[in-house]
């Protein structure tokens, strides 16, 4: 962002240019299917009007980055989908916080992306607009649920996307594509005109090609907001100005993360690499025991999903959105709009949700989960009193090919074993390239670090990027 801003102010690029040149590569490379509409015309508008700004200089921080938003994201008076049938001709009657302000600071919105339907997944083939593919190779999935927000900025479709990570969903599909995902604390950044999976987990998050730009769309998102009670009021710093790191961090790795049987061997040695160089550089590095990781999964989807069992409820035909022309009665149609209206991950997560909350089942699930997920809040927490950051792989695998889990949901689900924890938490969270397999597929490190402390997190990122 930098180097393009320094042009723009130099005369020898302008913001037109960029979008045209961004435009172009969406055109070129939709087999990829990372949008589902490009704003061309406003897009143009927009661009002109910044350029003017930049002439007079009068523009925002982010004057000249042109950005793509998840189809989750609220945007007034545009299509709002969540790549779902459910939602078909609906549009936003008002912009989500985030968005706004980013808005606000002249940035260029090219465009809403594809994603799992409600954000729902973890490869990009849940979409009712059909598979998302990988740029590195597309007969791989792109991960999920954020998939076309990162393949879009994979290939230079944009250079900042907006995604949504409920479990993983911006870490995993960056990991995938080998660029960078933040995922912030919860209450980071506001929830308020982002569409509810799981309100407890949701945070939108960021993709970008560095940490700079990374860095810079966070201290613009984050902050308090009026309309949203769970966002925290604590100070937003300046992180885009903060991004050095010059002191030795206690580092640790969960010992059971690198001994899990479904970590694939180069994406082990990735990590281990990482975790050598920090011990060489004099950092301390250790191995730490967390019993509780094979709970943490089970625990996020008995609670997820029983969070969407109840924010998907809206969705029932009479409102807004899809409605079934095959129904006889009231009841009928609330079940056929639903039945034709959502897709089958949807649909088995709303079931399983609506299970777990069952006056007989309510004690044995959902309340067992809120208690274990407290437990490992506490454990997590107590780690971060004697570490500053935890460092694991951000996916066991490198990106799968297409349709490779389709038969098998639980090899699906393993695939967010090593991100939910940061949700489950409330932690930040950031997935960074980390080389690539033999197969040429990207690997993702992730770093953890304790609640609000993006500022630490963001320039270890860095600092590592960088050696």
């Amino acid at each position: 962002m930098k180097a393009i801003q320094q042009e723009l102010q130099g005369g020898s690029l302008t913001c037109s240019q960029l979008v045209e040149h961004y435009l172009e590569n969406i055109d070129k490379k939709a087999d990829l299917n990372a949008f589902l509409e490009t704003y061309s015309d406003e897009a143009r508008q927009q661009a002109q009007v910044v350029d003017q700004k930049i002439a007079e200089n009068r523009a925002g921080k982010l004057a000249g980055m042109v950005i793509g938003i998840k189809d989750v994201l609220c945007y007034q008076n545009h299509s709002l989908q969540c790549s779902s049938k459910i939602l078909d001709g609906f549009e936003s009657q008002f912009t989500a916080t985030a968005v706004q302000r980013l808005l606000n600071e002249d940035v260029i919105i090219i465009g809403r992306q594809n994603c799992d339907e409600f954000a729902m997944g973890s490869s990009n083939e849940n979409s009712a607009f059909g598979v998302v593919r990988n740029a590195a190779n597309p007969a791989h999935v792109p991960g999920g649920s954020s998939g076309g927000s990162a393949v879009a900025v994979q290939a230079d479709m944009c250079l900042v996307s907006l995604g949504s990570d409920t479990g993983g969903s911006v870490r995993q599909p960056a990991a995938f594509c080998g660029v960078v995902g933040l995922k912030p604390s919860y209450g980071r950044i506001s929830r308020y005109g982002l569409a509810a999976y799981a309100s407890s987990f949701d945070c939108i998050g960021i993709f970008g090609k560095n940490i700079a730009d990374v860095a810079l769309v966070l201290e613009i998102m984050a902050g308090a907001d009026e309309f949203d009670t769970t966002v925290s009021k604590k100070s937003v710093p300046e992180y885009s100005k903060a991004l050095s790191f010059d002191r030795k961090a206690k580092v640790a790795y969960l010992k059971e993360t690198l001994e899990s049987e479904g970590l694939h061997p180069e994406v082990k040695q990735a990590t281990q690499a990482t975790l050598d160089f920090l011990k060489t550089e004099g950092h301390t590095v250790e191995s730490v025991d967390f019993p509780l990781l094979d709970y943490i999964l089970p625990t996020y989807y008995i609670l997820t999903t029983a969070e969407a069992s109840s924010n998907l409820s809206r969705y029932d035909g009479v409102r807004y959105g899809f409605r079934s022309t095959s129904a006889e009665d009231l009841q009928q149609m609330y079940t056929q709009t639903r039945t034709e209206g959502f897709g089958a991950e949807v649909k088995r997560r709303i079931l399983l949700g609506t299970y777990v909350l069952s006056a007989s089942y309510y004690d044995a699930y959902y309340t067992q989960a809120q208690k274990v997920r407290r437990l490992i809040k506490d454990a997590t927490d107590k780690l971060f009193e004697q570490y500053d950051f935890i460092v694991l792989p951000t996916t066991p695998n490198t990106a799968f090919e297409v349709g490779a889990h389709n038969d098998n949901l639980v090899e699906m689900y393993l695939e967010d074993l090593f991100t939910v924890q940061a949700n489950v938490v409330g932690v930040p969270a950031i997935s960074i390239p980390n080389g690539r397999a033999t197969n040429g597929l990207p690997i993702g490190l992730q770093v953890m670090a304790a609640t609000y402390q993006e500022d630490d997190l963001l320039s270890f990122s860095q600092y590592l990027l960088e050696s």
